[in-house]
């Protein structure tokens, strides 16, 4: 029996949520609803222009806030990445442990270095804009991957925003090979657009013969598949994917079981933030198939705890409302 449920690769990254207007974007020439990398004056120069009391601070990164959502749901996880030693790096390990999660991380050997932070700016309309200085998980590579602990778990969840570096790259390569070499299901998420967009070449050499499982919304199935329609998309998608996710916003999700296409229901909520609706999404998709649940189950889990997340702000759910989704799908 494994020992963890699901091993997570991604970047470690504060996340600072806050709201801003419209206006925010434009008078700071900001591109709205994607994911920007920045360099460390341009981040500070963002920070200053917010309201840093009202805003909320977590440990983060994409993957680590779905491996947060799984460990909250009862799954037992592992996180690997890298922070500094530094203030928000000893804040980092403190919350990954809070949270119930593992990870490669000692307190007393941190490396030298500044901790990566994420500016998360939610607008009036719900949507998540990104601005993120990378840091020291810019440095992330295979040399953070604890092989043990890889070898006795039952998923691989690879996070997409690595692709953006060759070392990054490589450690997404490294650990999938590792992970088929001793029977670990191997998890994929595209992460943003932008990581379709912009490094579609080095997608595909990730994915490669394929992967297990794969998460992606409706412009990265297309961006990906090169298809102009969400149709012609998941059916290219099959040559990725044994099984797959397509999130569909306030119109649920599409699930490729392997054989047929299941929908799954939107849960109608008034969208506050979206700020990390996929990653919970897919925490919750995993909780679900490594704890005797069918795919359409699991899918039904991750609809109705994306929907409970979009309602509040920040990226996570507590501990309460992950039991309560369980036993209002299940008891």
């Amino acid at each position: 029996m494994a020992k963890y449920n699901v091993y997570g690769i991604g970047n470690a990254l504060v996340d600072i949520v806050t709201e801003v207007s419209d206006d925010f974007f434009t008078e700071n020439k900001i591109e709205k609803g994607v994911m920007t990398l920045v360099d460390e004056e341009r981040q500070a120069a963002l920070t200053a222009a917010i309201d840093m009391e009202s805003s909320d601070k977590q440990c983060g990164g994409s993957a680590a806030n779905t491996i947060i959502a799984a460990s909250q749901f009862g799954s037992d996880c592992y996180y690997s990445c890298k922070v500094a030693n530094d203030a928000l790096g000893q804040f980092y390990v403190d919350d990954l442990r809070k949270n119930g999660v593992h990870s490669n991380l000692d307190k007393q050997n941190l490396p030298d270095g500044i901790t990566g932070k994420c500016l998360v700016m939610t607008s009036s309309d719900a949507e998540r804009t990104m601005n993120t200085f990378l840091g020291i998980t810019a440095d992330y590579s295979k040399e953070q991957i604890n092989v043990e602990a890889l070898k006795e778990a039952e998923y691989l969840y690879i996070e997409g925003y690595l692709i953006t570096s060759e070392n990054g790259r490589e450690a997404m390569k490294a650990a999938k090979s590792l992970a088929k070499e001793h029977n670990v299901k191997v998890a994929l998420t595209f992460s943003d657009p932008a990581m379709v967009k912009y490094f579609k070449t080095e997608m595909e050499e990730v994915v490669g013969e394929g992967v297990d499982l794969l998460f992606c919304n409706e412009e990265e199935a297309m961006l990906y598949t090169g298809k102009d329609s969400i149709e012609e998309a998941r059916e290219a998608l099959k040559s990725a994917a044994t099984h797959f996710a397509i999130t569909q916003g306030a119109n649920g999700a599409i699930i490729f079981d392997g054989d047929t296409y299941v929908d799954i229901e939107p849960y109608a909520v008034k969208a506050i933030d979206s700020n990390g609706a996929g990653d919970m999404f897919a925490g919750a998709f995993l909780y679900g198939i490594t704890h005797k649940h069918s795919l359409a189950e699991a899918g039904k889990i991750a609809s109705l705890a994306s929907s409970k997340v979009v309602a509040k702000f920040g990226p996570r759910l507590e501990k309460a409302d992950a039991k309560q989704v369980l036993e209002q799908l299940f008891v």
